[in-house]
């Protein structure tokens, strides 16, 4: 954008800014169509943009939307974007913000040039490169907030996936679903350990019957899961291990080591009470409805 170009929509929005900021909020309100956002903000956030650009236009550097006279407009872009991407706005919706300026700005130049079609032509231009700029520098900060909010929810997700249940004193189980790679791996690792040490259990039942494959990493990582819980005092038991798997571990020549593993959780269990000098029993006083007994651990 050249100088003289930065001059003339300088002068422009000098001139007609409340006509230009009336027919660009009335543009806003009529495309967000939203509960989360309310017309006073959208308002708002017009206001103090357009005075901003009004400003930047009027200072030295003008004509370059990276110097330094622009900065405020590019903060407001991101702070306006940033919270219309946690608000769940779309790209295209976030977008128009910044796009929809373009026909109230489109009509004020073209009132200012008035029968001059060549003060018009570079007027028009001038406008285009400008905003398309600036709506690059908002769908820049668009996608930069999806992406942290994205990987914030995944490991929000991986926390909940890998929760530490204790079944008994001394026992703790991790039920684990899904793919385990090295992501995954270092958060079931934390958050076991950080409940051993919690409970001062001796035992740890890794549940794999939601793993769908174990290839040689998958068993790599259990098999150092099952090491750091071993230095933190606490023995592990692998379960969960169906037919097919046991046939993979078998062809991929792993190596589990004297691990302990079992087809079931319940089997699992079994174990881990046998190591805690306990046994499951049938308590015969305890009759059911239909004259079934109910087990107990002693």
């Amino acid at each position: 954008m050249s100088d003289l170009s930065s001059s003339n929509l300088s002068r422009v929005l000098h001139a007609r800014f409340d006509e230009i900021l009336a027919a660009w909020v009335s543009q806003q309100v009529a495309a967000t169509r939203r509960a989360s956002i309310a017309e006073s903000d959208v308002r708002a956030q017009c206001g103090e943009l357009l005075d901003a650009m009004r400003k930047a236009l009027g200072g030295p550097g003008r004509d370059d939307i990276q110097t330094p006279a622009w900065g405020g407009v590019r903060e407001l872009l991101q702070r306006v974007s940033f919270s219309r991407a946690q608000q769940g706005f779309s790209p295209s919706e976030t977008a128009t913000f910044i796009l929809s300026l373009k026909r109230p700005l489109f009509e004020a130049v073209r009132a200012d040039s008035g029968n001059n079609a060549e003060a018009l032509a570079d007027a028009t231009w001038a406008v285009t490169e400008l905003l398309d700029q600036l709506a690059l520098i908002s769908m820049e900060a668009y996608m930069r907030t999806r992406e942290e909010l994205i990987a914030r929810q995944q490991q929000d997700m991986l926390e909940l996936s890998t929760p530490v249940v204790k079944l008994w004193e001394g026992v703790l189980a991790l039920p684990m679903i899904g793919t385990l790679d090295s992501s995954r791996t270092q958060v079931v690792m934390e958050n076991l350990l950080q409940r051993i040490v919690e409970t001062g259990s001796d035992v740890a039942i890794l549940d794999i019957t939601g793993v769908p494959t174990v290839d040689t990493l998958t068993a790599q990582h259990l098999i150092k899961t099952v090491t750091a819980a071993r230095l933190m005092g606490a023995e592990c038991i692998i379960s969960g291990i169906r037919p097919q798997i046991a046939q993979t571990i078998v062809h991929l020549g792993v190596d589990l080591g004297d691990v302990v593993t079992k087809a079931t959780l319940a089997d699992a269990f079994k174990v881990a009470l046998a190591r805690s000098g306990l046994a499951v029993t049938r308590m015969k006083s305890a009759q059911g409805p239909m004259g079934s007994t109910s087990p107990s651990a002693r």
